[in-house]
């Protein structure tokens, strides 16, 4: 089929099973060809053909709401409601979003990146469907990852309270972005292999009303023989104590078993939860045959052989720079124990957790859950290291403030993909954790501007003894400076000058220092002479040196590839304002406020006026309103 003239998925009404089957293959064909080009997520894709067109044929979008909870799995989806013809611009700078956009179709009713939100939402559009008296279906669709969320429990919970009619798909492969764990997942593998008890427990109550005399009375007492029937045929009847009724579990890629299913959830009162299991990257042998969730999702690959494109002999890619690192250092410090939510391939902690088992908690999805288990590691006098992304740490916000900030506990926080992220959108990209870890007391906060002062930063968070620190760092590579052998401290609060200059001074930090830096060389050329400091610390501030800097009348401009709104360059202004230079001349460059969205970091920096030329240009008039004051 072309599935270029897709232009909405009511065609999937009038297919048969067989032609149905064709088309799974075409889009799977369509995905892996047009994936080894762009990149995305293409795993969690090919695992949810089949599902997606059965959900398309058997409800009717956007009239039923089809809610993809994170998003990422949702290309399928895309292809079927008109939007194959974009595919070449996936992730890419006004291009296709990778994740469902409601500016992009009405098919897209919620918008995510983030797991565990799909159930929540999807009560909030029950209950206004019923207020509104409307007839709808709402079909949240969530992995068995994404439902060890504490929100998606807390939504669990609601729902079967409240017993709205509702169909939630669990789609069951067995991972998330890195492979499963907890006693849910544990819960959810003895229902694999337990069969389906919801067919068993119909047929046993007609056949109990077909037999002669005593077929009456024991009917009426069905409910005793099903709840005892449950109990027996399937072990933890973990939804139907919360309120579903449960049905499966059913072959994700079985178009027959997955139609029946959906037929009878559509005839069940109150909330129904199809435990669906599918195969994660299903059809392309090298992402069936990933166990660890590398083909979660990647950049471009070769279609022959499952190689992915890559640099030649890169420098070391931030993540494994930083946990290599710890690892180091947790030879020589027992007390040292990493935690990552769910994120043990993408924080590149697989060696630490090789050599150090019994060291190495990944808690699963459950962000709030790493970051308050740090909290109680230190109180005990352990060191614990959270490696968690930059996006995700935003869902731990009340658990850093309360738990490791309040009782200033000795918690390193490595902040990953900090700053912008790029394919991965607004959803993704990294520029809030200044603007929300700044203004917490106990807070140290700090961002090296390679790879090397990289090292020097994470042995000074392991040795700092004195509350909670927390490190900044970008996706991708370092940018490939030679490395000291030894591991030094850097003094807390301290900057470094790197290139001196009297006319006016630039402030910045991590990968915008080699923007400033550029500029600072350009106006040199045109007589005007910029300090340069790496202001590695973003709190505490080095007070002696913006003193000095500030004492001296020099026109400030500070960079940070995060929000401008409390951020780096509020903290300086702020710093000008308590401490009497009311005169002082103080500009600022970094993220507007409004969410960015996906493309190439260059693009976006580009797009927003975080440009080499932008910071020659606003220099310049700062240093001339310098030399009018003189």
């Amino acid at each position: 089929m072309d599935l270029i003239k897709i232009k909405d998925p009511g065609f999937l009404k009038e297919l048969s099973t067989t032609e149905l089957e064709a088309l799974s293959d075409d889009i799977r064909q369509f995905l892996i060809e047009k994936l080894s080009i762009t990149g995305g997520h293409i795993g969690p894709n090919l695992g949810v053909v089949e599902l997606t067109i059965a959900l398309h044929k058997c409800f009717d979008s956007p009239k039923d709401k089809i809610i993809w909870d994170v998003g990422h799995q949702s290309y399928v989806h895309k292809i079927l409601t008109g939007r194959a013809s974009q595919f070449d611009t996936l992730r890419q700078f006004k291009g296709l979003c990778g994740f469902p956009k409601r500016i992009e179709s009405d098919h897209d009713v919620w918008e995510t990146g983030h797991s565990s939100t799909s159930l929540s939402a999807a009560m909030g559009m029950a209950i206004a469907r019923d207020l509104k008296k409307d007839d709808s279906f709402i079909i949240p669709v969530i992995g068995d990852g994404a439902l060890t969320g504490g929100m998606a429990l807390e939504a669990l919970n609601h729902i079967g309270h409240e017993k709205k009619d509702m169909i939630v798909i669990l789609n069951d492969n067995e991972m998330s972005i890195a492979p499963n764990v907890g006693a849910l997942h544990s819960v959810l593998g003895r229902l694999r292999t337990a069969g389906k008890y919801q067919w068993v427990k119909d047929e046993l109550e007609m056949l109990l009303k077909k037999i002669p005399a005593v077929g009456g009375r024991l009917a009426s007492t069905a409910e005793r023989v099903k709840d005892s029937l449950k109990y027996l045929l399937v072990s933890g009847i973990f939804f139907e104590e919360l309120g579903f009724t449960y049905l499966g579990p059913v072959d994700g890629h079985n178009y027959e078993d997955l139609f029946e299913n959906l037929s009878y959830a559509k005839k069940t009162e109150g909330p129904v939860l199809l435990h669906v299991i599918t195969k994660k990257g299903k059809g392309y042998q090298p992402a069936e045959n990933d166990k660890i969730g590398t083909w979660h999702g990647t950049g471009s690959y070769k279609i022959e052989t499952g190689d992915f494109v890559k640099p030649i002999n890169p420098p070391p890619a931030w993540s494994k720079l930083v946990s290599e690192t710890v690892r180091q250092l947790a030879r020589e410090d027992e007390r040292i124990v990493a935690i990552t939510p769910a994120m043990p391939v993408g924080s590149k902690l697989e060696g630490f957790a090789s050599e150090f088992p019994d060291r190495m908690y990944d808690v699963g999805i459950a962000e709030q859950h790493a970051a308050t288990v740090a909290a109680g590691l230190a109180t005990q006098n352990m060191k614990p290291f959270l490696a968690i992304y930059s996006t995700f740490l935003q869902r731990a916000y009340d658990q850093v403030v309360h738990d490791i900030c309040r009782q200033n506990l000795n918690v390193f926080i490595g902040i990953d993909r900090a700053g912008l992220v790029g394919a991965d959108g607004e959803t993704h990209q990294g520029v809030f954790d200044i603007a929300f870890l700044r203004h917490l007391p106990n807070m140290v906060l700090m961002m090296p501007k390679d790879e090397n002062e990289g090292q020097h930063m994470v042995n000074t968070a392991i040795k700092y003894d004195n509350g909670p620190i927390a490190m900044r760092f970008p996706r991708g590579n370092g940018i490939g400076v030679p490395m000291d052998e030894q591991l030094q401290t850097i003094p807390i609060g301290s900057w470094e000058i790197l290139r001196d200059g009297e006319d006016a001074a630039i402030l910045t930090f991590g990968t915008t220092i080699p923007m400033a830096m550029e500029a600072a060389a350009i106006l040199e050329k045109q007589g005007v002479s910029v300090k340069v400091v790496n202001a590695r610390f973003i709190k505490p501030l080095d007070d002696k040196m913006l003193k000095g800097i500030l004492s001296d009348a020099m026109p400030v401009f500070t960079i940070e590839e995060a929000v401008l709104q409390g951020g780096f360059g509020s903290a300086v202004l702020e710093f000008a304002h308590n401490n009497g230079y009311h005169n002082s001349r103080i500009e600022r460059m970094g993220i507007p406020d409004e969410f960015i969205e996906h493309g190439s970091v260059s693009e976006l920096l580009k797009e927003i006026g975080m440009t080499v030329e932008n910071v020659v240009q606003k220099m310049k008039i700062l240093a001339r309103k310098k030399q009018k004051r003189a």
